[in-house]
């Protein structure tokens, strides 16, 4: 067994025994807060993760501080969200104008934060650290062995499985961050995988420890997402009773191609000119990362493409709208180059409305290939055309698929996660006085 050495304080006597239940947990969101409206900036699936999780760990007894960099200078210090759930805004950088790409230089002052609040409670406040994103992990590393506690680390994305289905033209993760993940899988007592396939990557192309990670599949809310009236939803957002509507959700940035769904849409044209009056492709999400950089991108190539007038870009709205909109729709299409889950997805055969998606990463759990949706191999639009027209053409088909794709959400309970992730933390704790005690014993023959 490799031992880490501690830095800073020793542990407590607390932290040596390990407590008796786990009381206490920080959650580390550096670049993204789960208060923030998922489908613009850096807002998406990990912000609700964050968000379903902590609210059910709270539930069930186990109090949740999240920290997160203040974006604002009005953003409260801290902001309790629901009973035993606390968001605290830390200062570290400027408020504004600071992109994530520059959030590596703001991680000494992310830290001296946390630490600053930890130390203000008394010694041993809190029982372990669950850090999301690799930014999120650098600062986790320190506080964990600054306290004394367990560090538990999901990555949501990887740079190289990114940089390995980068689409074209997209910029490349820098080394700065394909390093900083290294560093953070080898410091994390445990990992949290979202699905068999990045535990693989975690292993294959990080070099952990399999016997430390735990695959724990991200939730939905099964209570919001549900299926309903497709004509109500259609008729409240302004859709026609007869349209043909293929729905795209998420951030609008060349790693989620929403570019293919517009140029599916041209070729579903093409082969059915008759279409072109029922017709409705629906873009719901804003720019984010290098999408910022032609935020008008995807509009220039619906004109490009001649289907301006059937393209219909709306804002993030709140969830129960979304959920309308997942209800509104013949079908729902994911293309990502890269997805660790595909929450999106999950999200829309909930709704009972099945999915177009791509055939990569965790979007092969998410969907279930044939009968919730179908999954398609590479990023060549004409394959999606064939796809989607392929469902449109046979009704009864999509209705054993809307059936069917209602059946297959249901496995993914926000409440399951939480109850992974509580088994996770304790495997943690666990391994981590099980350290202790081997660097004791070490120590002990020096």
């Amino acid at each position: 067994m490799t031992v880490r050495p501690l830095i800073g304080r020793p542990p407590t006597s607390r932290a040596m025994a390990g407590p008796t239940s786990l009381r206490r947990i920080a959650v580390l969101s550096v670049h993204t807060s789960p208060l923030d409206q998922p489908g613009t900036g850096d807002a998406g699936g990990m912000n609700v993760y964050i968000a379903e999780t902590s609210r059910r760990l709270a539930e069930s007894g186990v109090e949740v501080e999240v920290f997160t960099r203040a974006t604002r200078s009005d953003l409260p210090a801290v902001v309790e969200v629901a009973p035993g759930v606390k968001v605290r805004h830390v200062s570290a950088g400027p408020f504004e104008g600071l992109a994530k790409g520059d959030l590596p230089s703001q991680l000494c002052a992310m830290t001296a934060g946390v630490l600053r609040v930890e130390a203000a409670h008394q010694q041993g406040w809190f029982d372990l650290v669950h850090s999301h994103y690799w930014l999120s992990g650098q600062v986790g590393w320190l506080a964990a062995e600054r306290w004394g506690v367990p560090l538990v680390h999901s990555m949501h994305t990887m740079a190289k499985v990114k940089n390995a289905g980068l689409a074209q033209g997209d910029t490349p993760e820098p080394a700065i961050r394909v390093i900083g993940e290294e560093q953070v899988v080898a410091a994390a007592t445990r990992l949290v995988a979202n699905t068999a396939t990045e535990a693989a990557e975690l292993t294959g192309l990080y070099g952990a420890d399999p016997a430390e990670v735990d695959i724990v599949h991200p939730g939905v809310d099964l209570d919001l997402f549900r299926p309903g009236s497709r004509a109500q939803a259609r008729n409240g957002l302004g859709i026609r009773p007869d349209a043909v509507m293929l729905l795209f959700v998420g951030r609008i940035q060349p790693l989620k191609a929403p570019d293919v769904l517009l140029g599916a849409a041209a070729r579903m044209l093409q082969a059915q000119p008759g279409l072109r009056d029922r017709l409705v492709v629906v873009v719901c999400g804003g720019p984010s990362g290098s999408g910022l950089e032609r935020p008008r991108a995807l509009e220039d190539l619906a004109v490009a493409l001649g289907i301006s007038d059937i393209v219909r870009f709306v804002p993030p709205g709140d969830r129960e709208r979304l959920a309308q909109w997942y209800r509104a729709a013949d079908l729902t299409v994911v293309p990502s180059h890269s997805e660790s889950f595909g929450l999106v997805a999950v999200e829309s055969q909930a709704c009972g409305t099945p999915v177009v998606a791509a055939s990569v990463g965790g979007l092969r759990t998410a969907v279930s290939d044939g009968r919730s949706g179908l999954l398609v191999e590479g990023h060549d639009p004409a394959d999606y055309a064939q796809a989607m027209l392929g469902l449109l053409d046979d009704p009864s088909r999509l209705a054993r698929m809307s059936v069917q794709a209602r059946a297959h959400a249901e496995q993914f309970g926000w409440s399951a996660t939480t109850a992974g992730l509580v088994a996770c933390y304790g495997r943690a704790l666990a391994d981590y006085r099980a350290r202790q005690w081997d660097e004791d014993r070490f120590l002990a023959t020096v």
